[in-house]
């Protein structure tokens, strides 16, 4: 056996970002959708570790990503999605994933 990844995210954490977000969304006329994604699925990953065959906890996944990095790139993707009808938005989805795994490290415990 090797090891594998344990998230510990819970459903009143995502709950409580549902909230969250949709406060931010109503405040800031759905602007804050395009920064969502980030934080959205940036959470599990920050609270998943992985751990060995026994199920202790040798890692734990980080991502860091700086809000510049973010702005920037939903600016983009913003304009795309005005420019295609809003149907650039699902693809933005995917494109923040792979940016967030592409950014996410293992630090030890």
């Amino acid at each position: 056996m090797g090891t594998s990844f344990k998230c510990e995210f819970t459903v009143g954490e995502a709950i409580g970002q549902i909230v969250i977000w949709l406060i931010l969304s109503i405040i800031t006329l759905g602007l804050a959708l395009f920064v969502l994604p980030y934080y959205f699925v940036k959470a599990p990953i920050n609270r998943t570790y992985v751990v060995d065959a026994e199920g202790s906890k040798i890692g734990k996944l980080t991502v860091d990503i700086a809000f510049v990095d973010i702005l920037g790139h939903a600016l983009v993707w913003l304009l795309l999605t005005i420019v295609t009808l809003g149907l650039a938005y699902f693809i933005y989805w995917s494109a923040v994933i792979k940016r967030l795994m592409n950014a996410a490290k293992i630090t030890e415990v």
